[in-house]
């Protein structure tokens, strides 16, 4: 329902602001090497802003501190309805490592209401990419099918013991 609704308030392109609540730079990276030419997402209209008042979608990454998040809550507050939010990276979903540390208060939605989320340590481009076009309708969900396989061992552990005792009996002999 929410994909159906995305595509259609933010069918034409998408004004990106990139909110940094605490990271350790690592999904930073990466959200800017999506920008750069070799993945090149202003050909989906994807574009990078530098306000919050001019962005449709916020891209959060890191655990909310205690500094910043009402500087969190003032930027979300800041960007125009309709409004998408993305948490980037493990950290958004809980705080990751740092979740028990006492400047921090949580994932990011301790902060703002978290449409979407893109989990990873830190997580690559292409996951970025596919999980903010698969939030906003542009590619079809695709789960890869399971194959549950039980590790088969060569010798059962009983004829295991049996052969060991075997091999053992050379050695016995020897020592006679």
């Amino acid at each position: 329902m929410l994909a159906n609704l995305a595509k259609k308030m933010f069918s034409k392109s998408l004004w990106v602001y990139h909110c940094n609540s605490g990271a350790c730079n690592g999904c930073d990276i990466e959200i800017l090497n999506v920008l750069t030419p070799y993945y090149d997402v202003e050909r989906f209209g994807i574009k990078l802003v530098s306000s919050p008042r001019h962005a449709d979608v916020m891209l959060i990454s890191g655990a909310v501190t205690r500094a910043t998040l009402p500087l969190v809550k003032r930027v979300y507050q800041a960007m125009p309805a309709p409004k998408l939010v993305f948490g980037i990276g493990s950290c958004t979903i809980g705080g990751n490592m740092w979740f028990d540390c006492y400047n921090v208060c949580g994932g990011a939605e301790k902060a703002v209401p978290v449409n979407y989320f893109v989990p990873g340590c830190p997580p690559r481009p292409e996951a970025i990419i596919y999980g903010v076009a698969l939030a906003l309708g542009l590619v079809d969900k695709k789960a890869a099918p399971i194959e549950l396989k039980q590790m088969e061992f060569p010798i059962d552990i009983y004829e295991r013991n049996k052969a060991w005792e075997e091999r053992n009996v050379i050695y016995k002999l020897l020592d006679d």
